[in-house]
C-alpha cells in the first residue's frame, strides 16, 4: 500500500512538473516540428527568390513577354486548383484558421494534409514564375500548420484539441521563420489565429517559434527583412502624419479587403463570372496584371519586397509615385485569379507606396518615418490585426524608436478599415470554408425518408 501511495505521489509530481513520458513525447514532436517548419520556410524562401528572379531576367529581354507568360500561368493554376488541389488556393491563412476552429479530422485533413502543403509550395513557386503579385508568408503559415498537424497526428496526438495546438504552433512558427519575426509569430497566433490567449498553449507556441527562429538564424543569420530603419517622429506635424496615415491607409486596406472578398451587388457579379468560367477569368486577371506591369515599368510583379525596401531606404532605384496604386490593383488581379499566394508582403509594398505619396505633402517629417507608418497602417487595414501589424513592422525594420506612433497608426487604421470591411478578411474567408463544410455535412446527414403511407411530420422535413 505504501509503495502504491509513493508511486502515485511521484507520478503526480512528474505530471505537475511536466516530466512524464507523454509530456516529453509532445516536447520532442514540437522540437522536431519547429525544425521542419524552419527548414521548409528557408527552402521556400530561397526557391521563391529564384522563381521570381527567373521571371525578372526573362522580362528584361523583352517587356512584352508577360502578356503571354502571365495569363498562361494564371490559367494553368486555375485549372490545377479547380480539383483535388482546391485547398491550395489563396493565402493559406484562412485554411489554417478554419482547421483550428473546426475539430473534425476529415475537414482538417482536406485543408492541412502533406499533399496540400507540398502543393501549396509548388504552385506558389509556379505563380511567382508567372510574375504574380503575391507573397510567400501566407503559404508558409499554411505549410507550417500542415506539417505540424500531420506530425502530431502521425505520432499519437490525434485528439482534436491536441491536434489544434499543433496547428496553432505550426502557423506561428511559419510566420516567424518566413519574416524572421519571432515576436510577431507569437502575437499572430494569439490575435489572428486563435483570437484568445490560453496559458497551456503558450509554451507550445513559444517552443515552436524558438526552434524555427534558431533554424532561420543558423542558415540566414540575424537580419532585418527591410534593413535597419531608425527614423524619429517629432511632435506636432509628426503626429498629424500618424492620423493621416491611419485614416488613408486604413481606408485603403479596408477597401482592398472588401474587393477581394467579392461582396456586395457589383462584386458578387464578378464572383459569379469567376465561378462559371474560372480558367478564362484567371487568364483575364493575368492579362490585367501584365498590362499593369507595362504601365508601371515592371514594378508590380512579385512580392514587392525590393520596391518597398527601395522606398524605405530612399534608394535611387525606388519606383515612381504611382507605384502604390499600381501595386494595389496588381494585388487585386492576382487574388481574384484564385491562385496560391499570400498578401502580407504585397500589402507592405502598397503601404510603402502610399506612405511615399503622403510624405510629399509633409516635408517637415522624415519620409522614412511616414513610409514606415504607411506600411504598418495599410497592413493593419487589410488584416484588421493591429498588434500583429505593428510588431511585424517594427521587427522587419529593426525599429524600436517609433513603437508608440506605429501602435497608434495601426489602431486608427483598424478602425478606419471597418468602414469598408466590417469583418477581418482572413476571418471572413475562414468562415466561408466552415460554412461550406457545414453545408456538405448537413447534406450528407439528411436521413432518407422510409416508404410509408403516413405523411412526414414538420420536424422530419
Amino acid at each position: 500500500m505504501n509503495t502504491m501511495h509513493k508511486l502515485s505521489y511521484w507520478e503526480r509530481t512528474l505530471d505537475h512538473l511536466r516530466l512524464t513520458p507523454e509530456h516529453w513525447h509532445r516536447r520532442l514532436l514540437i522540437w522536431a516540428g519547429g525544425l521542419l517548419v524552419g527548414l521548409s520556410a528557408i527552402l521556400f524562401a530561397e526557391a521563391s527568390t529564384w522563381a521570381y528572379d527567373l521571371f525578372h531576367r526573362t522580362i528584361l529581354h523583352h517587356s512584352w513577354w508577360p502578356l503571354l507568360i502571365t495569363p498562361t500561368v494564371f490559367a494553368l493554376l486555375a485549372y490545377l486548383t479547380s480539383g483535388a488541389l482546391k485547398s491550395t488556393r489563396g493565402s493559406g491563412i484562412p485554411q489554417a484558421i478554419a482547421a483550428l476552429h473546426v475539430e473534425n479530422d476529415g475537414f482538417r485533413d482536406r485543408l492541412l494534409s502533406l499533399r496540400v502543403a507540398a502543393g501549396k509550395m509548388a504552385l506558389t513557386l509556379v505563380a511567382l514564375l508567372g510574375g504574380a503579385s503575391i507573397g510567400r508568408e501566407g503559404p508558409t503559415v499554411h505549410v507550417g500548420a500542415g506539417l505540424m498537424y500531420s506530425l502530431g497526428r502521425r505520432f499519437g496526438f490525434a485528439e482534436p484539441a491536441a491536434a489544434g495546438r499543433f496547428v496553432l504552433a505550426g502557423a506561428a512558427a511559419g510566420l516567424a521563420a518566413a519574416f524572421n519575426t519571432p515576436l510577431a509569430g507569437v502575437v499572430f497566433a494569439i490575435e489572428e489565429m486563435s483570437g484568445a490567449f490560453e496559458h497551456r498553449m503558450s509554451g507550445i507556441i513559444l517552443t515552436a517559434v524558438i526552434i524555427a527562429g534558431i533554424v532561420s538564424l543558423g542558415f540566414l543569420g540575424d537580419y532585418a527583412y527591410f534593413g535597419k530603419v531608425s527614423p524619429t517622429l517629432p511632435l506636432g506635424e509628426g503626429w498629424l502624419a500618424v492620423i493621416v496615415c491611419g485614416v488613408v491607409c486604413g481606408n485603403a486596406g479596408g477597401l482592398f479587403a472588401r474587393i477581394i472578398l467579392l461582396g456586395g451587388r457589383f462584386l458578387s457579379r464578378i464572383a459569379a463570372i469567376r465561378t462559371r468560367w474560372p480558367i478564362p477569368f484567371a487568364a483575364a486577371c493575368g492579362l490585367a496584371l501584365a498590362l499593369l506591369g507595362l504601365a508601371s515599368g515592371d514594378s508590380v510583379y512579385g512580392t514587392g519586397y525590393d520596391q518597398a525596401r527601395a522606398i524605405l531606404q530612399h534608394a535611387a532605384n525606388a519606383p515612381d509615385a504611382g507605384f502604390g496604386i499600381y501595386k494595389f490593383l496588381a494585388n487585386i488581379a492576382s487574388y481574384w485569379a484564385g491562385i496560391p499566394g499570400g498578401i502580407f508582403s504585397p500589402a507592405l509594398a502598397v503601404g510603402a507606396g502610399i506612405g511615399h505619396n503622403i510624405a510629399v505633402w509633409m516635408p517637415g517629417v522624415s519620409p522614412e518615418a511616414i513610409v514606415l507608418l504607411g506600411m504598418a497602417g495599410y497592413l493593419a487595414g487589410v488584416t484588421q490585426a493591429p498588434l500583429t501589424s505593428a510588431i511585424i513592422s517594427m521587427e522587419l525594420t529593426d525599429n524600436q524608436t517609433m513603437v508608440i506612433p506605429i501602435l497608434a497608426v495601426c489602431l486608427i487604421a483598424r478602425a478606419s478599415s471597418t468602414l469598408f470591411c466590417p469583418t477581418p478578411v482572413y476571418k471572413a474567408f475562414a468562415l466561408r470554408l466552415v460554412d461550406e463544410y457545414q453545408r456538405m455535412r448537413d447534406t450528407h446527414a439528411q436521413p432518407v425518408q422510409p416508404e410509408t403511407d403516413k405523411p412526414a411530420t414538420t420536424g422530419e422535413q
